[in-house]
């Protein structure tokens, strides 16, 4: 049916979406958790990383043959609504996946203004100026999403570079100082600190955070009406990106825990990659790599954004939302009421976070999207059902399942170790969103 709105523009290829995935699983989960994660398990800090990459990479088994059989840019809660039919499941969805965007952004945000920026430019800033730079970094990323998505995602592909070559230099000084300088404890990449609880439940914890640091292939789907040929480019691209970023991930924290002590990191928290290079390059100039690392945050935000106001876009299409957020700029040709929108809920988040709003955003994030994984990894089996005229990628039975169930363990309080602040969080988001949903059921009804 031909309604005269304007479509998206179709300028993403097959190397342009390898680049979006891999630069949004890269990022702010790496450069700012790492201590966070050695603080929960000990010096087997590898460990965590690898399961975490095997949760994301079946659950992403799911997400290709959904969005090869339908490849719209609703993403999860489009696949919610035609496996279930429950609108208000399908709402919750959306902006649960939405605000997932917006507080992983949001976490990045925090991290600029509070770690990567001072760092770059060694200085010190109060509380209330890293939240006015937190807002004005969302607003610049406002400006680039509107710009348009060929930009966003090319700008995506040179800040995903610099990233790598932040983690390829830590790599790098690890091998340097194991090899050549014989520094290094092998003995370290064994050990699960077992002082607070048991190995299963420490593991568990450590692997629930970094999880954070493995999404963002989700996005890639809200993507796919500007993608060229979605079901046939989209299953090598998925997949070589979360394998190329688990290696990274892995390599790293291999890395961290051979120079350093696993109590160390967790006591120098986002700081934790700086010292692994004091370690293994001392010539190495910190204020560089803390340049890269600011870099590798405004990557993360910026797909994060882009992914949430297609988000909502998506969701204006298919009726859930008002029409309005898929109002698409005649120009520019993309969704700036969504783009406004999203980019208010991130302002006020940067604004109002505390001192630790990058660790509390950053579970909140993975949290949130555990949820949603589990109800797509369902999903994709109710709509075996369904039929479609194309070919698409088709899962193997096993994989939704196991993923499902992995999902939802890491879902789970008390076998997750996840703290309560990211549950609280979690709620008064989902709150809001029911709060929405009963006024814009109004608002149709009056309508």
């Amino acid at each position: 049916m031909t309604t005269g709105q304007a479509e998206l523009k179709r300028a993403i290829g097959p190397k342009l979406l390898f680049f979006f995935v891999l630069g949004d699983v890269l990022g702010t989960g790496i450069y700012a958790l790492t201590g966070s994660v050695a603080g929960k398990v000990g010096g087997a800090l590898w460990l965590p990383f690898l399961l975490a990459f095997v949760v994301a990479f079946l659950t992403a088994f799911s997400y290709l043959e959904l969005v090869g059989k339908y490849p719209r840019a609703a993403g999860a809660a489009l696949y919610a609504n035609r496996a279930f039919g429950i609108p208000f499941l399908t709402f919750v969805i959306a902006f649960t996946v939405m605000s997932s965007g917006i507080t992983s952004a949001s976490a990045a945000a925090r991290a600029f203004g509070a770690t990567y920026l001072p760092r770059s430019f060694n200085i010190s800033v109060s509380a209330p100026v890293i939240a006015v730079v937190a807002v004005l970094f969302v607003l610049m990323l406002a400006a680039v999403n509107f710009i348009g998505v060929s930009e966003s995602v090319k700008a995506n592909v040179v800040l995903t570079c610099i990233e790598i070559s932040g983690l390829a230099i830590i790599i790098g000084a690890g091998v340097y100082a194991v090899v050549f300088a014989g520094q290094g404890e092998p003995a370290r990449l064994t050990e699960i600190d077992t002082s607070s609880s048991n190995a299963l439940l420490a593991i568990t914890a450590a692997t629930s955070l970094a999880f954070f640091a493995m999404v963002g292939f989700e996005d890639s789907v809200n993507m796919a009406e500007e993608c060229q040929d979605p079901p046939r480019i989209f299953p090598r691209a998925l997949l070589s990106g979360l394998a190329v970023a688990a290696l990274i991930y892995v390599l790293v924290a291999v890395t961290s825990s051979l120079l350093l002590p696993a109590d160390f990191l967790a006591g120098v928290k986002s700081d934790a990659l700086l010292e692994v290079i004091k370690v293994g390059a001392p010539a190495f100039p910190l204020r560089l790599f803390a340049f890269i690392g600011l870099f590798a945050v405004v990557n993360s935000a910026l797909i994060n954004m882009l992914m949430a106001s297609r988000l909502l876009y998506g969701m204006a299409n298919e009726g859930i939302l008002p029409k309005a957020f898929g109002t698409v700029h005649p120009f520019r040709r993309t969704p700036w009421v969504a783009i406004l929108f999203t980019t208010a809920i991130a302002a006020v988040l940067v604004a109002t976070a505390g001192a630790d709003g990058v660790s509390r955003l950053g579970g909140t994030t993975g949290l949130l999207l555990l949820l949603v994984f589990t109800v797509v990894n369902v999903a994709v089996l109710v709509l075996r059902r369904e039929t479609v005229p194309h070919q698409h990628f088709r899962a193997p039975t096993w994989a939704p399942v196991v993923a499902a169930v992995l999902c939802g363990y890491l879902s789970v309080p008390f076998l997750s170790g996840r703290p309560a602040s990211d549950y609280l969080i979690a709620l008064i988001l989902v709150g809001v969103g029911i709060l929405l949903w009963v006024v814009n059921r109004r608002f149709v009804r009056a309508a």
